[in-house]
């Protein structure tokens, strides 16, 4: 193992102690290690992008548009050159670089284990081994702002319980998350461990929510509702009703009118009166899910499969 009491990396350690946050993790003992634990905390996060300036993420505004979402691949030679550029601040002359030089290895070896352990919840196993690639997404949306709690999740696979199933955090299908944080008020970074098939995002499901499905076309406001059976909380087979505003309230719904448009369904029970209780019914919303994945394409051959034979059409159609 690597000395510790070399002079580069230990300076450089105690030159950070002031600044460095918390550890993200736990680390082992520094005697046993490449680089003091101050320091060895600083550079993973740096190898998550942590301090780096957004400009040099998104080059152009342009290239994030609202209300989009930008999946990449990490390039981790331009993490590697990140991280020895930071080191090289420490090297005074040309044996100071080659000594660094030296220990490079062994910094990237321990770097890359605990890179994978930062997230780690408390009592789960510390994953070791070879590393993957990187892989991420940028999202620019007012879900964003709107639920600061959105939950993200990654798998490997596509799961068989299908896109509306619940997952155990502990689910071996899971794709661990480097980093999940947000830049702005309406932008999300998010990292993942790996290369995912199918990603979900969705709201968080703490509390009540109530809502409709809605579209902005300029100044014009428009909503729709699906109505809902009074006995079995199912929504009906029935067109979406349109969700009237107030008169000079964009964005402020008629309540009194909402319960008469519901009212034409005799299975809402609002022909008889909606209580409170029974109206929040109605208007309740389970937490939205958008699911990112590969969509599900049939071959050809059944897609185009002939299930009439040619002669009995034929007959059939021209008949003399």
């Amino acid at each position: 193992m690597i000395n510790k009491n070399q002079d580069i990396l230990e300076n450089l350690g105690r030159e950070l102690e002031r600044t460095a946050r918390a550890p993200l993790t736990e680390f082992k003992l520094d005697q046993n290690t490449a680089m003091p634990a101050e320091l060895r905390n600083w550079l993973v996060s740096l190898r998550l992008l942590n301090g780096v300036p957004f400009a040099n993420l998104v080059a152009d505004s342009e290239l994030l548009p609202q209300e989009s979402i930008r999946w990449f691949y990490m390039d981790r030679r331009w993490t590697d050159a990140l991280v020895q550029g930071a080191l090289s601040v420490g090297t005074v002359n040309s044996d100071d670089r080659i000594q660094l030089d030296a220990q490079y290895d062994a910094i990237r070896a321990e770097l890359d284990t605990e890179e994978r352990n930062v997230r780690r919840r408390k009592g789960a196993t510390r994953l070791s081994g070879q590393t993957g690639p990187i892989t991420g997404f940028l999202l620019r949306s007012a879900a964003v702002s709107g639920w600061p709690g959105m939950h993200v999740r990654a798998f490997d696979v596509d799961p068989e319980e299908g896109d509306e199933a619940r997952f155990d955090e502990d689910d071996p299908r899971r794709i661990r998350l480097l980093r999940l944080e947000r830049l702005a008020p309406a932008v999300l970074l998010c990292l993942f461990d790996g290369i995912p098939k199918v990603v979900h995002l969705e709201e968080p499901r703490q509390g009540i929510q109530f809502g409709f499905k809605h579209e902005d076309n300029g100044n014009q406001r428009s909503a729709t509702l699906t109505p809902r059976d009074k006995e079995d909380f199912s929504y009906l087979d029935v067109d979406d009703i349109n969700v009237p505003f107030r008169v000079g309230s964009s964005g402020v719904v008629d309540i009194r009118r909402l319960s008469a448009a519901l009212a034409e369904h005799e299975e809402t029970g609002a022909g008889d009166g909606l209580d409170s209780a029974e109206y929040a019914l109605q208007l309740i919303r389970f937490p939205w899910r958008q699911v990112f994945g590969e969509v599900q394409v049939p071959p050809i051959s059944a897609m185009f499969r002939a299930t009439v034979a040619y002669e009995p059409m034929v007959n059939a159609t021209f008949k003399l």
